[in-house]
């Protein structure tokens, strides 16, 4: 099988503030959004995973996201309801720039698309049934941009050997503490993912040594 000609080492960047997890936010929202533009069959969508400890940043993180890709109004935490949906514009670059991938080669962008997003937070997950019983599956993998809180959570309670709940990941960020800030390690497992990490590098996005 041929390798992949995206990144596939993970990123690590120190978060020394509340406003450092901000900004982390929305430049995912902007590598996010055009690799769902540039992407040749939209119906996979996205999956982004958020793992951490309680305080460690994630809603801050997921909500900076939302806002940069245009939801306004107040974004409730899904904590009780377990999902919130959101509709998306994938608009134009406000700078009307072409991006690359940082390989010299040009994103193809597609014009004029919109999609569902879905802010998941399984903190209070008790029961596999759950996510069966509420047609969560069919969230996943249906062109849609999917941020999951808390996705190990998703796990508990399934029979040993059961196959996961929840589809691979795209990408994988956990956040952890680091002295007085935070530290975010964004890990790619798909080739998607891997293409999202090309593009966050090629925004200038400072990483520290993984």
């Amino acid at each position: 099988m041929p390798s992949s000609p995206f990144t596939a080492a993970p990123l690590v960047f120190p978060l020394a503030s509340e406003s450092a997890t901000m900004a982390l936010g929305s430049q995912l929202a902007g590598v996010l959004r055009l690799q769902l533009r540039s992407a040749a069959d939209r119906s996979h969508g996205l999956s982004v995973h958020c793992s951490g400890d309680l305080g460690a940043g994630k809603t801050t993180l997921v909500r900076a996201l939302l806002r940069a890709l245009g939801v306004t109004g107040r974004i409730k935490s899904p904590t009780f309801t377990l999902v919130e949906p959101y509709e998306i514009a994938l608009d134009d670059e406000p700078n009307g720039n072409t991006p690359d991938r940082g390989d010299g080669e040009s994103v193809e962008l597609k014009r004029n698309l919109s999609l569902y997003c879905y802010h998941f937070d399984f903190y209070r997950f008790t029961h596999p049934r759950e996510f069966l019983e509420a047609g969560f599956r069919e969230y996943f993998g249906n062109g849609a941009l999917c941020l999951v809180e808390w996705p190990e959570r998703a796990s508990e309670g399934l029979p040993v050997g059961a196959a996961p709940l929840l589809p691979p990941a795209d990408l994988f960020i956990r956040l952890d503490t680091a002295g007085e800030g935070r530290r975010a390690r964004i890990e790619a497992h798909t080739d998607a993912g891997r293409a999202c990490l090309s593009l966050l590098t090629a925004s200038g996005a400072s990483a520290a040594s993984s």
